[in-house]
Parts: C-alpha cells; sequence; structure tokens
C-alpha cells in the first residue's frame, strides 16, 4: 500500500493552544508542516528495546545484595591466587538464575511487543478524495477523518462529528478507560451532522481549536468554526459530549471523527500509570539478613587469619575464605522464594472457596499474611451498588415500600379524572395527587438515563449511576415510565397510556464538586419552561425556598443508612429562560475558565428553588459482610471505611454492616485518648485539616481505636490516609475497593484488593488482588495470608541454615588443619548441595500448613501472632544460626573422631552426614505431611546413592557400602540431629503455640 494518505489532508484544521492562527486557512503545505509535530499514534507497552534491554536488565538484577556478592565473587575466579575450584562452580549457578530473569523478562517483553504490533496494524477507514481507504493504525495522523463501526475499538482521540443516527447520537462503551461498565451517549457535531453525504467532510472548510493535551478524561474545552462566503462564521461551543476517546469502544452505529490528539498525547496514554513493582516487607528483611550474613562471612575469614598469625600473604588468603564462604548468603535464597510466590498465586487463583480471584502481583502474596489495617470504601465493596428507592417524603406525607402502591393510585387517580370539574369530594386527594404527580415527574425528568428497547421489546436502562436508574425503575413501577429520550426530547408514558413530551433546553450534568444535576425542559402541550434539579442536600438546602423540614427528614433517612436527594423545581418565564440562554451561551464559548464562566451563569437561576420533596434509596449490604468484618476484627485488624457518602449515611452502614462491633460507641473526633473500643466518624474536611496541619496527633489518637469512619473523602485523601498509616506501621496496609475513584487508594497500600463490581473493572485491573465478593477477603487474609507467610518464612530460613552448616563444616575444617583457605568441597559436589540433594525436600516446605482452613476460619486470633513478626525475626535467624554452628561443628568433630584412620575419604563421610542431616531437618520442620512432601524425601535420597556411582573422585564406592561407615554415619546424623528434636518436642509439650493447642 502506498502511503499517499499521509497527505490527503481534508480541509478542517486543528488549532491548539501553543497554534498561531489568523482566522483563515492556509494552503494544505502549511496543514502539513503543523501535522508533522504531533506524536505518532503508535501504542508502545514495551519496558526496553534492542539497545536497553540488557542494560536495563542486569541492573535490575544486581540491584539486590544477594546477585551483587554473587557476582563478584565468581569474577574473582578469574584471577589465579583466588580461585579456589572449577569457575563453574561459581558461574553456574548465578548465569542459571540470571537466565532464567532474563529469558522471563524477554518473553514478556516479546509478548507486550506482540499485542503492540498487533494494535498498531488493525485497520482504520480514512475520509479521502477518492472515498474511504484503510490504513494502519499507526499510520493515523491528527487531521485524519476516521470512520468507527460498531464494536471497533477507537484508535485516537476523536471530536464527532457525523453519526449514523439521524439525531447525531451514538453510544460508546468506556469500561477500558475509566472503569465504568455503563453506556455513554455521544453527540456529533450538530453542523456536520446535518451534512447529506459522508464524503462532503472531505471538502468542508472549518477549523477547531482543540485544548492542549491534558490528562482528565471528563473535561474538554473547544470551538467548532466553519468558513462560508456567504455567511458570517459562528463558533459552536465543544465539549466532551462531543469527542470520543482512545480506546474507548463505539457501542451502536457507525460514526465519524477527526483526530484530535494522536499517540501519547490521547487521554488513555496520559492516564497509563506505570506503578512501580511492589517488594514485600519479607524480602527487605531477608535482605537484611543477608547483609548480617556478609558480615559474619568477613568475621569468620577475618578470625582465622588472625589465629594463623597472618602468616604469608594475609589478604590473599583473606579473600579465599571469603570466597570460600560464600555458601554462607545462598544464591538460591531469591529463586526459591520467587518460585515459592508463584505456587501460593496459584493456590489463590484455583481456591473454590473464592472462586474468580486473580493475583496481578505474584510478588508480594506473604503481605497477606501481615495485614494490620484494611482501608476500605463503602458503596460496591461493602455494600452491593445495587440500588432501590425505599422511601420518598413529601413534607407532611412519608411513603415507605409498603406505601408505594398508594402513590401509584393516587397518580392513576389523577390522570384519570383530569378532566373532571374539581369538587369537595376530591379535592383534598386531588391536592396531594398534584404533590405527588409534581415529584414523579421530576425525578422521571431529571436525570441522564437512556431507555434501551431489545429486540425483543424488552425495555433496560442505561445509566452511568445506579442511583438514577434505581429511581427511574421506581418511577416506572408506579405508572410513569421513560420510553424515549435523546438529545432533544424526553417522552414519558403516563398511567394511562398517555405521552407526555418534553423538550430538552438544557442539562447542567453532575459531578463530584457541584454534587448536583439540573436540566431545563420545556413541556410540549402547555409550552411550560420548568428547570427541575436534584442534589446533595448540603447544597440544595441552600437553593430550596424556607423549610423546617428537611434537614430532620434527612438526618432520619440517613440514619436508617439511605442514600438521600433533595428533588426541587423553579419554573421560568419564556423571557427569564432566553435571558439566562444568551449568558449561558456565550459562557460556553469562552476558552479561558469555561467551566467557571458557566458554573456563574447557572448558579443565577438556582436560588428560590420550590421543593418537591426527598428520596431514600437503599443499597443492599454484601452477602455475609457482617461475618466478615466481625472475623477480620477478631483477627486484630483495624478497619477503616473510606467513602464519599454524608456521615449519617456512613454511620448507619457502620452500624449495620458490624463494622462497629456490639459494644462500641460512634464518638465525635475529640475525647479519643482513653477510648480503645469506640469507632470514630471524620468528615472530609476535618480530616483535610487533619492530614495538612497534625496528621502525627491525628494517627496517634487514632491508631488504638478498631474502627474510623471517614466520610465525603476525595481520591487524594484516600490515597493520602493510606501513605500516612504506611509510615507508621510496621506491618501492611490493605486497601480495597471496587470504583475508579479507589485506584489511587488501592495502589498506594501494602496491598491493593479490587472487588469487581457493577462501577466496572478499573479498580480491579489496577489492584495487586482482584475477587467478586467482600466475603472472600476473608479466606485471602487469614488462610492464604496465613499459609504463604508462614511458609516463606520457613523456606527462607531454612535455606540459610542450609548454607550455614556447610560453612560451619569448612570452618572446622580450615581450622583443624593450619588454618589453610583450601575448600573442602568443590566441583559438582558443591553444585549438587544446593540443587539435586536438597532442593526438593526444601522447596516441599510451601506445601506445610499448621491448621487446616476451618480452623483458621474459626479461630481468626490465631492471626494476631502473625502481626508480631515472629515467624522470621531476627531471634529466629540466631537460633537457627546456633543450631548451624552445633550441626556442622558435630558432623565435622564427629567424622574425624570416629573416621580418624579414614581421613582420606572426611569429603565422603562428613557429605554424607551432612545430607541425612537436612532430610531430616526437612522432615522435623513439616507439621502437616503431603505426599509430596515424601516423594521429595525419597527421591532425593535415591538420587545422591546413585550419584554416588558417578562421581568416583569423591567416593570409595568399596567404603560407602560398609557396615562400618553405615552405622557410624547414622550416628554421626543421630547426634547432630535428634538432640534438637527433643528439645523442639520437649518445647512443644511445656509452652506450645495457640495453633497446637487449637489443632490438638
Amino acid at each position: 500500500m502506498n502511503e499517499s494518505y499521509n497527505d490527503n489532508v481534508p480541509l478542517i484544521r486543528v488549532i491548539n493552544d501553543n497554534d498561531s492562527f489568523n482566522g483563515s486557512l492556509n494552503e494544505t503545505q502549511v496543514r502539513k508542516k503543523n501535522r508533522s509535530k504531533y506524536s505518532k499514534n503508535v501504542i508502545r507497552n514495551q519496558k526496553y528495546n534492542i539497545i536497553t534491554f540488557f542494560p536495563v536488565v542486569l541492573y535490575e538484577q544486581f540491584k539486590f545484595f544477594l546477585n551483587l556478592y554473587f557476582l563478584l565473587v565468581a569474577l574473582s575466579q578469574f584471577i589465579p591466587a583466588l580461585k579456589i575450584g572449577y569457575i563453574i562452580t561459581y558461574f553456574g549457578p548465578l548465569v542459571f538464575i540470571l537466565s532464567i530473569t532474563i529469558s522471563k523478562e524477554a518473553y514478556d517483553d516479546l509478548l507486550r511487543k506482540k499485542r503492540d504490533n498487533e494494535e498498531n496494524s488493525q485497520k482504520y477507514e480514512i475520509l479521502t478524495a477518492d472515498g474511504f481507504k484503510h490504513i494502519p493504525s499507526s499510520k493515523i495522523k491528527v487531521g485524519h477523518l476516521i470512520r468507527i463501526h460498531e464494536n471497533q475499538r477507537v484508535p485516537s482521540d476523536l471530536l464527532l462529528l457525523r453519526t449514523s443516527n439521524i439525531n447525531g447520537e451514538c453510544f460508546i462503551r468506556t469500561d477500558q478507560l475509566d472503569g465504568e461498565t455503563d453506556w455513554k451517549l455521544r453527540t456529533a457535531v450538530s453542523t456536520t451532522q446535518q451534512l447529506k453525504f459522508d464524503s462532503e467532510l472531505y471538502d468542508y472548510q472549518a477549523s477547531i481549536y482543540a485544548e492542549n493535551p491534558h490528562k482528565d478524561i471528563y473535561k474538554f474545552i473547544g470551538t467548532f468554526t466553519p468558513f462560508s462566503a456567504s455567511e458570517e462564521s459562528i463558533s459552536t461551543p465543544l465539549n466532551v459530549e462531543n469527542t470520543i476517546w482512545a480506546n474507548t469502544v463505539l457501542a451502536s452505529g457507525t460514526a465519524i471523527g477527526l483526530v484530535l490528539y494522536t499517540g501519547r498525547d490521547t487521554r488513555s496514554v496520559m492516564n497509563t500509570n506505570f506503578p512501580k513493582t511492589k517488594v514485600g516487607k519479607i524480602d527487605w528483611e531477608i535482605n537484611r539478613l543477608a547483609k548480617i550474613l556478609c558480615v559474619v562471612t568477613f568475621i569468620v575469614s577475618f578470625v582465622l587469619i588472625a589465629l594463623n598469625n597472618f602468616r604469608g600473604i594475609w589478604y590473599i588468603s583473606l579473600f579465599r575464605f571469603l570466597i570460600i564462604f560464600s555458601s554462607i548468603i545462598p544464591i538460591s535464597l531469591r529463586v526459591n522464594l520467587d518460585l515459592g510466590k508463584t505456587y501460593y498465586s496459584y493456590d489463590i487463583m484455583h481456591d473454590d472457596e473464592i472462586p474468580g480471584t486473580v493475583v496481578r502481583t505474584s510478588t508480594i502474596p506473604e503481605e497477606l499474611g501481615r495485614v494490620e489495617y484494611i482501608l476500605s470504601d463503602k458503596t460496591g465493596t461493602l455494600t452491593k451498588n445495587e440500588m432501590e428507592l425505599k422511601q420518598i417524603h413529601l413534607g407532611t406525607l412519608s411513603y415507605t415500600t409498603e406505601a408505594m402502591e398508594e402513590i401509584r393510585s393516587n397518580l392513576l387517580m389523577l390522570y384519570e379524572t383530569q378532566n373532571e370539574v374539581n369538587n369537595i369530594r376530591f379535592k383534598r386527594s386531588k391536592d396531594m395527587a398534584n404533590r405527588i404527580k409534581d415529584i414523579v415527574i421530576a425525578l422521571a425528568l431529571c436525570h441522564n438515563v437512556t431507555p434501551i428497547i431489545s429486540e425483543d421489546g424488552k425495555l433496560t436502562y442505561e445509566a452511568s449511576s445506579p442511583d438514577e436508574i434505581a429511581i427511574v425503575k421506581w418511577t416506572e413501577k408506579i405508572g410513569m415510565t421513560l420510553i424515549y429520550r435523546d438529545t432533544k426530547k424526553i417522552k414519558l408514558k403516563t398511567p394511562i397510556d398517555t405521552i407526555l413530551e418534553f423538550s430538552i433546553l438544557e442539562i447542567f450534568p453532575f459531578t463530584s464538586e457541584t454534587k448536583r444535576m439540573g436540566i431545563i425542559v420545556k413541556d410540549e402541550i402547555t409550552n411550560e419552561i420548568t428547570f427541575y434539579m436534584k442534589g446533595a442536600d448540603v447544597v440544595l438546602s441552600k437553593m430550596v425556598l424556607y423549610n423546617d423540614w428537611l434537614d430532620e427528614e434527612c438526618g432520619n433517612m440517613a440514619r436508617k443508612g439511605l442514600r438521600t436527594l433533595v428533588i426541587a423545581r423553579k419554573k421560568l418565564s419564556n423571557n427569564s429562560y432566553m435571558t439566562f440562554k444568551k449568558k449561558y451561551d456565550q459562557a460556553k464559548l469562552s476558552v479561558a475558565d469555561r467551566n467557571g464562566e458557566m458554573e456563574k451563569v447557572q448558579t443565577s437561576i438556582e436560588n428560590d428553588l420550590e421543593l418537591l420533596g426527598l428520596t431514600g434509596v437503599e443499597d443492599k449490604l454484601q452477602d455475609n459482610v457482617k461475618t466478615t468484618l466481625e472475623l477480620l476484627r477478631n483477627a486484630g485488624i483495624k478497619i477503616w471505611m473510606l467513602t464519599g457518602d454524608k456521615v449519617e449515611t456512613a454511620s448507619c452502614i457502620a452500624v449495620s454492616s458490624k463494622l462497629v462491633s456490639r459494644n462500641s460507641s460512634i464518638v465525635k473526633f475529640f475525647n479519643l485518648n482513653s477510648m480503645t473500643d469506640a469507632c470514630l466518624v471524620i468528615d472530609g474536611e476535618t480530616l483535610q485539616l487533619c492530614l495538612s496541619g497534625c496528621k502525627d496527633l491525628f494517627y496517634e489518637m487514632t491508631k488504638n481505636l478498631p474502627a474510623v469512619v471517614c466520610c465525603r473523602c476525595s481520591p487524594t485523601q484516600k490515597a493520602d490516609v493510606t501513605k500516612l498509616i504506611k509510615t507508621k506501621i510496621k506491618n501492611c496496609v490493605c486497601a480495597i475497593g471496587d470504583g475508579g475513584n479507589d485506584v489511587s487508594m488501592i495502589q498506594s497500600a501494602d496491598v491493593g484488593v479490587g472487588i469487581v463490581g457493577k462501577e466496572g473493572k478499573q479498580a480491579s485491573l489496577a489492584a495487586d488482588f482482584s475477587i467478586n465478593q467482600f466475603q472472600h477477603l476473608a479466606s485471602l487474609l487469614l488462610w492464604h495470608g496465613r499459609n504463604s507467610y508462614k511458609r516463606s518464612a520457613a523456606l527462607s530460613q531454612f535455606i540459610i541454615h542450609r548454607g550455614l552448616i556447610i560453612s560451619v563444616i569448612q570452618t572446622v575444617f580450615s581450622a583443624m588443619f593450619y588454618f589453610a583457605p583450601i575448600a573442602l568441597y568443590q566441583g559438582l559436589l558443591l553444585v549438587g548441595y544446593t540443587t539435586v540433594y536438597t532442593s526438593g525436600p526444601v522447596f516441599s516446605l510451601v506445601l506445610d500448613k499448621d491448621i487446616n482452613y476451618a480452623t483458621a476460619m474459626k479461630y481468626p486470633e490465631l492471626y494476631k501472632e502473625l502481626l508480631k513478626g515472629r515467624s522470621l525475626s531476627f531471634k529466629t535467624f540466631f537460633q537457627w544460626m546456633l543450631i548451624s554452628v552445633y550441626q556442622g561443628g558435630i558432623i565435622m568433630t564427629g567424622s574425624i573422631l570416629l573416621f580418624e584412620d579414614q581421613f582420606q575419604n572426611i569429603k565422603s563421610i562428613t557429605f554424607t552426614a551432612l545430607i541425612f542431616n537436612e532430610l531430616l531437618m526437612v522432615a522435623f520442620e513439616v507439621k502437616t505431611w503431603h505426599k509430596t512432601m515424601v516423594l521429595a524425601e525419597i527421591i532425593t535420597l535415591f538420587f545422591y546413592i546413585l550419584s554416588m556411582f558417578y562421581l568416583k573422585t569423591d567416593f570409595d564406592l568399596s567404603f560407602i557400602f560398609s557396615i562400618n561407615f553405615v552405622w557410624k554415619v547414622a550416628a554421626i546424623t543421630l547426634v547432630s540431629s535428634l538432640p534438637l528434636y527433643i528439645i523442639k518436642k520437649l518445647k512443644s509439650y511445656f509452652s506450645p503455640p495457640n495453633y497446637l493447642l487449637i489443632r490438638d
């Protein structure tokens, strides 16, 4: 395919803030030159290229102390004076480990490149002088006219010019951009939508002002200015409703759009965060232990040189000892831990108790066993995000679920008798019916819900908020059904099947800043213009006419756990509306602070509103959320609820979900010092003051509380609270949420858990662990967290012990033979010790478990012990060091004492005793046997005996298979291991751990 499409540019020019524009179109060459400065429309998720791959990957590996240490040891073998054995002995394990890592990185990056190439080579239709032609996505440039078909991904940020819908409307799916699963309505520029044919767009002359690229996917400021020789150019304001961002999908019809931003300038790329790879606390703890082992290695080497009175070239001997004792720091430790993490992740994802769970960060499963704080969202996390209108209050009357039939009958009566003459009999009931009608029509009109009629005639609704869908479903249930909506009209079907038609004059969408939404409509029958508004009570209570019931009833509904919405209206005369419209249209064309100017004009009519009523919508609790929270609280985990809801609603959910325990009280911010069993409720403004001015004091006052509820929280505040707690505790913070507003909190936490909910998958995709229900969190922490942490602690300490014991044997050997820096074990024997001879049984410890699932869930108090960090601590580390010194000393001295006349076989004697000792120690550590563990022990023993026939230089077979050898090695092994087993059993008997008491 030739690339003539690169110069085939339509006569519509895109300008942004950095362009100079004199109001007229220049020749095509100028436009080509301007277009060359924009980013290429390519997707690139690769981490490396052919030049940076090896330097970056090697740097990432050698920044870890273990790998760097072994690289230096391996390099030292090229110096003849420091050479101990075969170079392959030192380079082999290092190269093997690095090869696995580099291969994995290369494979992952090649997959990323393959996916990128697939995306960049997808064909799209662009409009040219000869009609539509196909080009690959990577060749799309700013100014091209692209035609998108139904279910096709949008390749770049577009301005919508035409759609197949006569009204210029189309729906898009944005779940891959903002995580929301609902369809969004988009509207084409009216001027270009009116053209008869798509081909006319190519010769259409206009300029478009588009603001400079930025990250906000909910805002766009632009103007569309057509040029006509006969008419004065009239600019049309553009907003986000006229755009289709890259990575969204066209859900209906076809659409033609003008490319505004490409490549890294698109909203989707600018919002793509590459969070740092999370490293578990256990990895840092092991890194610290490795540094201690390095110091131990140096001290032992120096002592041996000192005991030899620094004879000869002592510093050469010092370096040789450092190389000989390098096995103290086990190079296989990181590989074993990484393989263990992979197994834990597999185990989590294949657990039938928590179906659908996905592990997205496999480097931190142990952190699940050390969670001290859980920071949870409310809506969609503790609650189902399934809304149902439960109560409606009209000032003098309140209707609950049981009385909804009365509303329906009143509304039906009103429409059936609307042509009858008012008389005393009907006056009172019609009065109430009219009030009901007013609020029902307001609820049926004031929203952003779009009705969708399927092929089988079933009516469903699409909206960005489940609250709105719940309200529209309620109006349908009582007889006022939304049957049609586009950008210009809304049609309602009354209880008597007549149609009410309203023209949409203006819409003021809901934002988290304004906390309200409004709509101006015109009744096509009466020509009345009405401004409807709904929103939070804290905002609308200042806009409505004086009343004495709103605040009290809002509080009452909030205490029932209902989400409240205030409904109001204002009737506008034709003159007052036209005055408002003129000012509002001028504000829309403002380039500088357009949103601020529009807000000012909007507030001019947001006063003296007639209060119609108050609605209460219930958000149902998640399944078993009460039981789960009680389990987690009994496990010693402090739970904070961070929500954007009001104080009363959040407090009620905290009580109903049992976040607040039976004996706890809800208190205000002060007088917390002496309270250890209370729930603190704090609002967003107070929280912001605490975070900005006295965060340390705030933490000190709340650290002993079992629960805290933070209301009216912004996403930034959620992340700030997470970061504050992380800096104050030695254990982990777990954040859990289901919406896009929880992503920053999830990514800031040590462990981020996302719930796949009705708000989409954005939180789930950004999280380290994805679950389907909140109740699965208990299994994730109390069972999988416990197993992962305890298994990794046992595995790492045993591998350290494995390196220490062989170094102790070497130390005793060197001390007995004039402190000579000569290695006892070399070549394949040394390599085999850390691989085929011990790796199977040692790694099988990842299958061990101290209690079963039922016990872990029945006694959550056992989790508290994990928070103390006793499974892997300096205490346990030094205990294993003493064990290694004892066993290494016994094996070496015992071998010399029992085999004093067969010293030439000291290598095979000590090594055999060492292997048997390690196999026994693994068996002593196992708490619950698994068939794989038994197989690992048997196969390893068989393989070791078999290898003796191959390594004839190290093993004298006639000597090894003698009875004298067998019983003496068995005696040495028993003396080195049996006393430790007896001590362990005595300790378990006189001072048993809690898990053992429960299990027994």
